[in-house]
């Protein structure tokens, strides 16, 4: 993806840490699309940072360049404003363009900071990783014999990527074994699919969506194709949006689009023009008359509230799971210059029925608590957990009158 000087990526993020970012589609405004400019800064106020910044390239016990300078003094300014706006540095800047697009060169590995230690939530299918055989679960405790600490995640993650045809080996620390696990695999093109989808028994879909990506709709779009293709009409879709942090605007509102024939979606509110919008839906979708239930959690993010908002509150689907996360605000990435940006929180947004999300989240119309393991979720073909033993999945089933069918294992 191509981000132009004058150009804003506007993204609904959650939060994320792993070696895939789910985040997903982009939606470009032009800056001079902003309203007038505010008054210039009072002369009072840049003398004093001036001054500041002076006594620190004269007094401090160790020189600083100037470049770190200004880049800590822009980090401490948007660091104030709220715990999502921040300043990107090139590395940061290019994960960024990765979530967007869900293309990297690495071994694909979805990874979450459990307890202090960088968990596996998911191998990407068929990518080194998974074919070198690390589990979901699997804690990797060294990338090429340096060990992995809890400040150094993203560290770890930069060393897990490379150039394609590169090796990499990864320890790993499976349950409870005392010896750890050595995998050694070589780097590839990954992309990251967001969607997977299933037809249970009985002709009922499930369709897992882990961000909001470029390739999210047309992956959604394919799956219920798919769904089409293999027989009867569906009797009820469960879609899965636990622990999916967001993605960006555009994306998230094709999927909800997907399952409405009409009706707002989401309203947004800001300072600058490209901050005000609404979003709605459009006739047409196949999956529009489709019983249907979404999961949510406490990791049910941005995006994913979008979705799960909009079809609350329009009666198209039930909400079963745990409150969301709760995060109705939107960011803008704004690049400043070459491989540095400002994410920038630019606009919050509200369901159709007005609620703000904002700080407190969605909850569902039928709680159901899950256990203190928040890896043990069914995650779709193949996965380690069964239906049966994902007792919110379960439920939602039971709700489409998914009742004396029985899955006991994975297949």
């Amino acid at each position: 993806m191509t981000l132009r000087i004058r150009s804003v990526l506007v993204l609904v993020i959650g939060t994320v840490l792993g070696l895939t970012v789910s985040i997903g589609s982009s939606m470009l405004s032009d800056r001079a699309a902003a309203p007038a400019e505010p008054p210039p800064i009072a002369d009072e106020y840049l003398a004093l940072l001036a001054e500041a910044m002076q006594r620190v390239r004269r007094e401090y016990v160790d020189q600083i360049d100037d470049e770190t300078l200004v880049e800590n003094a822009i980090r401490g300014m948007l660091g104030g404003l709220d715990q999502h706006s921040g300043y990107l540095d090139d590395e940061q800047y290019e994960d960024i363009q990765i979530a967007t697009t869900g293309n990297y060169t690495g071994v694909g590995l979805n990874v979450e900071l459990q307890d202090g230690q960088v968990t596996v939530a998911e191998p990407v299918d068929d990518a080194p990783a998974a074919r070198a055989g690390i589990r979901a679960g699997d804690v990797v405790v060294a990338v090429d014999d340096v060990p992995i600490v809890s400040d150094g995640l993203a560290a770890a993650i930069e060393r897990m990527r490379g150039e394609p045809g590169t090796e990499v080996r990864l320890s790993v620390r499976r349950g409870d074994a005392a010896e750890l696990l050595d995998f050694s695999m070589l780097r590839e093109p990954i992309h990251v699919s967001t969607v997977r989808s299933e037809l249970l028994p009985g002709d009922f879909g499930y369709i897992r969506l882990s961000g909001f990506t470029d390739s999210t709709l047309a992956e959604l779009d394919a799956a219920a194709a798919a769904f089409g293709s293999e027989g009867d009409e569906l009797k009820g879709l469960v879609l899965d949006l636990r622990n999916n942090p967001g993605g960006v605007l555009q994306a998230a509102v094709g999927v909800a689009d997907a399952f409405l024939e009409e009706g707002l979606i989401v309203r947004g509110s800001g300072r600058v023009r490209h901050a005000h919008f609404e979003e709605f839906a459009r006739p047409g979708d196949v999956l529009e008359d489709v019983p249907l239930v979404v999961l949510i959690n406490h990791g049910s993010a941005s995006g994913s509230e979008i979705v799960a908002g909009a079809l609350s509150d329009h009666g198209r689907a039930a909400l079963v799971g745990e409150r969301s996360f709760g995060k109705g605000s939107v960011q803008s990435v704004v690049p400043l210059g070459p491989g540095s940006a400002l994410k920038l929180t630019t606009a919050h947004y509200l369901t159709p029925d007005g609620r703000m999300i904002n700080g407190l989240g969605i909850e569902p119309d039928t709680v159901v608590q899950y256990p203190d393991d928040p890896l043990a979720q069914y995650r779709g073909p193949g996965s380690e957990v069964t239906i049966d033993q994902d007792t919110q999945l379960r439920r939602a089933l039971e709700s489409l009158g998914y009742g004396n069918i029985s899955l006991s294992r994975a297949e």
